[in-house]
C-alpha cells in the first residue's frame, strides 16, 4: 500500500452563469481508497455529486457566478495497486472477455483503431501476445512521437497525432489505445494524477485488459505508473475531461500535485516493464 496526497486549486473568471462540470476528485474502488478528501469552492454556492456514464465516474457541478471563482480539491489516497510478473500475463480471448470489455475494442472519439488494423498488424502481429506485446505498441509510441505542449488541441485524433508525430499525454494514451485495439486487446483512458509528474498536470495514461484485468501503462514514461491516482476512465479523453464548461468563463490560473508520502520508494519506474500493475 502507498499514500498519495492529491490535489488541485483552478481559478476561473465568470462573465455569465456558467455551468461547471468538475472530473478532479478521485476515484473510489477496491483498489484506491480515500482516507481524506475536501473541496472547497469561492465564493461559497451550492455544489452537487454526481456520478456520469456506465464507470460511474464522480463529478462535482455547481453554477458559477459572474465574477472571480476558485475551485479548491485535495484528497489523501491509499494506493492498493496489485503487482504480477509481467512475463506471465497473456492477452484474453476474444470469445472469453466479459461483456462490460467489448466497449473497449471498438473505435471512439479520439481513437480511431478501425483505420489501423493494417499498420497495426505490421508493426505487432508478429510478437508474442500478451503484456510485453501493448509494452511494445508504448515504445513505439515513445519512440515516433515528440512530446511536444500546445501542439495539439481538443479535435486532434489519434490518427492526425501519427501524421503529425507530436502531441502530449493524451495523445500518446490515445495513439497506444488504437493500437492496442486494432490488435484486439481492450484498451481504455484514465485521467488522473500523477507522482513526480513534470511539470505537475493532470495526466492521461491508459488500461488494458490482459488476462482477465486491467493493467495501467504510460507510454509517455513521464512518471511511475505506481504513482498514478485515478480520477476517472472512459472510451478516450472526451469522456473524461477535468472541467466542461456551459457557458462564459476564462481559466485564470491551475495548480495541480501529486504528492508521495514515503518520496516514492518503491514500485516500479516509468522504464520498469518486469512489474504488470492491475487498479481496476
Amino acid at each position: 500500500m502507498k499514500t498519495i496526497y492529491v490535489g488541485c486549486q483552478l481559478k476561473y473568471y465568470v462573465h455569465t452563469p456558467t455551468s461547471f462540470l468538475l472530473n478532479i476528485s478521485a476515484a473510489m474502488n477496491d483498489f484506491q481508497r480515500i482516507c481524506n478528501e475536501r473541496i472547497e469552492v469561492t465564493p461559497d454556492q451550492p455544489l452537487e455529486q454526481c456520478q456520469v456514464g456506465p464507470l460511474g465516474n464522480r463529478l462535482f457541478r455547481l453554477i458559477g457566478q459572474p465574477g472571480p471563482l476558485s475551485i479548491g480539491y485535495q484528497a489523501e489516497v491509499e494506493l492498493r495497486s496489485a503487482a504480477v510478473d509481467s512475463n506471465n500475463v497473456g492477452e484474453s480471448n476474444y470469445s472469453s472477455l466479459p461483456p462490460e470489455v467489448l466497449i473497449f475494442l471498438n473505435p471512439s472519439r479520439y481513437c480511431e483503431s478501425d483505420k489501423l488494423n493494417r499498420f497495426a498488424m505490421n508493426e505487432f502481429g508478429w510478437l508474442l501476445p500478451g503484456y510485453s506485446r501493448v509494452t511494445a505498441i508504448c515504445n513505439w509510441t515513445f519512440d515516433h512521437l515528440t512530446y511536444t505542449p500546445g501542439s495539439t488541441g481538443p479535435s486532434t485524433t489519434a490518427c492526425d497525432v501519427l501524421l503529425q508525430r507530436a502531441g502530449v499525454c493524451r495523445d500518446y494514451a490515445h495513439v497506444a489505445i488504437s493500437l492496442c485495439r486494432a490488435m484486439g486487446i481492450p484498451a481504455r483512458y484514465v485521467a488522473g494524477y500523477a507522482v513526480h509528474l513534470q511539470p505537475p498536470d493532470f495526466h492521461g495514461f491508459f488500461e488494458a485488459f490482459l488476462d482477465g484485468r486491467w493493467f495501467l501503462f504510460d507510454a509517455t514514461r513521464m512518471a511511475p505508473v505506481g504513482g498514478f491516482v485515478r480520477i476517472g476512465t472512459g472510451r478516450d479523453a472526451a469522456d473524461v475531461a477535468f472541467a466542461t464548461l456551459v457557458g462564459a468563463a476564462e481559466s485564470v490560473e491551475m495548480s495541480v500535485w501529486a504528492n508521495d508520502s514515503d518520496s516514492f520508494g518503491g514500485g516500479p519506474g516509468p522504464d520498469d516493464v518486469r512489474s504488470g500493475l492491475s487498479s481496476a
